[in-house]
């Protein structure tokens, strides 16, 4: 069985891409799987920042296409770059086992947030880590930051930040985990829905394909994301809307901590909630309800 996969051509992209080509070859020996790289919207418009553009959909367009006029089978994306809602006709097939969540900084001369000075400049492409780290530190200057990993350490490296936030994930995928000055704890700085989970993407109507990629399915691993992506459905979540949430397993249950706030960090609400692993989504929908109830609308509406 010859699959085609839709990848983009950033090098943290690829290697998803390989790494779930090569776990499906792996998985029975009768796949093998042939790349078909390709260039979206939100990897070509890198001078404005992602929510005044569209949105995180934008890194998903193309490759939808291309499964939808046939030449492509699938395709692999960082989940937290997935809207909770698809265009009619695709599903996420299967998610992978998560890796590390949390938020990564990098700098070539501070060990971690407290150390940065006042004034200091830290580069985010993120609204999320934005209003987390001037919710923490008011007194630092956050400039957007876009293109992919090695282009952003790169800017960093020339100078123009004093330190830059990337998802810890992508750093170790790409083997730069030595430029992680703190693997920032998400007490300080909640991840985003999905954040550090490979999912993939089929056709809804190719059942032999989705057959396949259900081999790399990890269920405990959807539970959490499905409770993340619940919370983050009922606030209709966006790149324009800063929020966050994280679920984790806790003993037969599931624990989920959400957040809302303002872009530049002045109101910050933030809850958990823990309930039985059952029903996942319930629990994200619930806290979801519980931050509305204390003002989180009030929040979203004024950044809409």
């Amino acid at each position: 069985m010859k699959l085609r996969l839709a990848t983009r051509e950033s090098p943290l992209a690829l290697w998803q891409a390989r790494h779930v080509a090569s776990l499906l070859e792996q998985s029975g020996g009768d796949v093998a799987v042939e790349l078909v790289p390709m260039t979206t919207q939100g990897d070509q418009q890198l001078n404005q920042p992602l929510a005044a553009i569209g949105g995180k959909g934008l890194f998903l367009k193309e490759l939808e296409q291309a499964m939808a006029e046939d030449r492509a089978d699938f395709a692999v994306h960082s989940l937290k770059d997935v809207p909770y809602e698809l265009p009619d006709g695709f599903t996420l097939a299967a998610v992978l086992d998560r890796h590390d969540p949390r938020d990564a900084l990098v700098s070539q001369h501070y060990a971690s947030l407290d150390e940065l000075p006042a004034g200091a400049v830290v580069g985010t492409s993120s609204l999320r880590r934005q209003a987390q780290l001037l919710n923490r530190r008011s007194d630092l200057t956050v400039r957007s930051l876009r293109g992919n990993v090695n282009t952003r350490v790169r800017k960093l490296d020339d100078g123009d930040y004093d330190a830059i936030v990337l998802a810890t994930a992508g750093l170790e995928r790409l083997d730069m985990a030595d430029r992680i000055a703190q693997r920032i704890d998400v007490e300080d700085s909640l991840p985003a829905v999905g954040q550090g989970v490979v999912a993939i993407e089929c056709r809804e109507d190719d059942d032999a394909c989705i057959e396949v990629m259900r081999r790399l399915h990890h269920a405990p691993t959807h539970r959490l994301v499905t409770a993340e992506r619940s919370f983050s459905e009922a606030l209709a979540d966006s790149c324009q809307l800063p929020m966050a949430a994280n679920a984790t397993a806790t003993g037969g249950g599931l624990r989920l901590d959400g957040l809302v706030a303002t872009a530049d960090g002045s109101r910050l609400l933030r809850e958990a909630m823990v309930a039985p692993e059952n029903d996942p989504a319930a629990l994200g929908l619930a806290l979801a309800q519980s931050l509305i109830k204390a003002g989180a609308d009030e929040i979203l509406d004024a950044a809409r």
